[in-house]
């Protein structure tokens, strides 16, 4: 087949600070013999994109033939200069020379931008395309959420007119997320097939080595002590008042140590509020490709989300691989859809909202022996490189393509 990955955040690993899983889905796709093109844009904060003065460049990465678009760049994440990118990008596709081209078997369409699927619409109706929506984060739930919106707000209306009309007019609906048929149901859709095809690692990415050598972390961690370890961000989002107090709580707990890297607009409140314990350390922002190495100096990790509905249809979480990969046990606060940690037995979620809830946890898996720990931490391992390859992902993915072509 000829398929057309379109994402205006589609990155792959030569620029990318976070690798995109649609680049390693397209790369996959044509080690099955598929004719692959990947669409997307120079305007991306996880990524790094060379500038140049045309609009549309092409270029071949690791077999995948790409395509960028030049599109208007913005600074913060959460502002009006990005929705004026997406809508740039949405312009752009429109403009794009088609001629001379084989036209898509299959166009897969995958937010953000949502707006990008009346491109995929487009596509169908011209060349009688099967049309994948693929939906990374539920929006504008998101928005109302986490972002504080009304569901009455203008923007909220528009981008929920956009989600049901990809709903009904595509043939397939994907969702990282594991529940996601609920949330289609729940809109009023009925009837379409939905299936989940999660975030993934690429195993070359994570070949085994002694990550004790040359560990950047080696000096950082104390010795003798049991370490519970967080890596990501501070902000509103994460949920980690809950933390923050367990740790001020457990100052007394000489054999216990937190260790916190990352940024966010609540580093420095949870700083300061933990300025007089002894028992915590904070440290910068790390690269991504060290994220491994902190994680191997670790012997409990910890995570959480925010009270949101946008969990209730489950979550596909970079981190929760990366965790789960560095074969540690995990404690996550969380009130949603249960997968992976669950399923792997490598942890436990917690759905509750008090300290006290947090500290009995992290003394139980704090009194464990060495070797019970280890055990927990290799099921989730074990488990992750049975399931997440995005060679089995894609294939399964693809498999599903194919059965509903039939």
């Amino acid at each position: 087949m000829n398929i057309w990955f379109i994402s205006k955040y589609a990155s792959p690993p030569s620029y990318a600070k976070v690798p995109s899983r649609l680049f390693y889905l397209a790369k996959e796709a044509k080690k099955l013999g598929n004719d692959v093109r990947l669409i997307t844009s120079d305007a991306n904060h996880f990524a790094s994109i060379p500038e140049s003065g045309k609009v549309y460049n092409y270029e071949n990465q690791d077999t995948v033939d790409i395509v960028w678009i030049k599109t208007k760049k913005y600074k913060k994440t959460a502002s009006i200069e990005r929705i004026l990118s997406w809508l740039d990008f949405e312009w752009k596709l429109f403009r794009m020379p088609l001629k001379n081209i084989n036209k898509p078997d299959v166009v897969i369409i995958s937010s953000l931008s949502i707006f990008t699927i009346f491109y995929g619409y487009f596509l169908k109706k011209r060349y009688s395309s099967f049309l994948v929506f693929e939906i990374r984060d539920i929006w504008p739930l998101t928005l109302i959420e986490e972002g504080g919106f009304s569901k009455w707000h203008p923007l909220s209306i528009i981008i929920g007119f956009v989600e049901k009309f990809g709903y009904k007019n595509s043939d397939l609906i994907v969702g990282t997320m594991p529940n996601l048929k609920q949330h289609v149901l729940n809109r009023g859709v009925l009837n379409k097939p939905v299936f989940c095809s999660p975030l993934g690692f690429e195993p070359n990415k994570y070949v085994e080595e002694d990550l004790s050598l040359n560990n950047p972390f080696q000096n950082l961690i104390p010795e003798e002590k049991v370490v519970i370890g967080y890596a990501g961000s501070m902000g509103i989002s994460n949920g980690l008042d809950i933390f923050i107090e367990a740790i001020k709580s457990m100052n007394s707990y000489r054999n216990i140590h937190f260790l916190l890297v990352g940024s966010g607009d609540l580093k420095k409140k949870f700083q300061n509020s933990l300025s007089e314990n002894t028992n915590v350390t904070f440290l910068h922002r790390i690269e991504q490709n060290q994220v491994k190495y902190f994680l191997n100096k670790c012997d409990i990790l910890y995570l959480s989300t925010q009270h949101s509905k946008v969990w209730d249809f489950g979550q596909s979480m970079n981190k929760v691989v990366e965790y789960m990969l560095a074969a540690k046990p995990i404690i996550a606060t969380y009130t949603g859809f249960p997968s992976m940690i669950n399923e792997a037995n490598c942890g436990i979620f917690l759905n509750t909202t008090k300290t006290q809830d947090l500290i009995n946890t992290f003394l139980k898996y704090a009194l464990m022996s060495n070797k019970e720990k280890e055990v927990i931490g290799k099921n989730g391992r074990n488990w992750i490189l049975e399931n997440r390859k995005y060679n089995k992902l894609a294939s399964e993915y693809f498999a599903k393509i194919n059965q509903l072509l039939k």
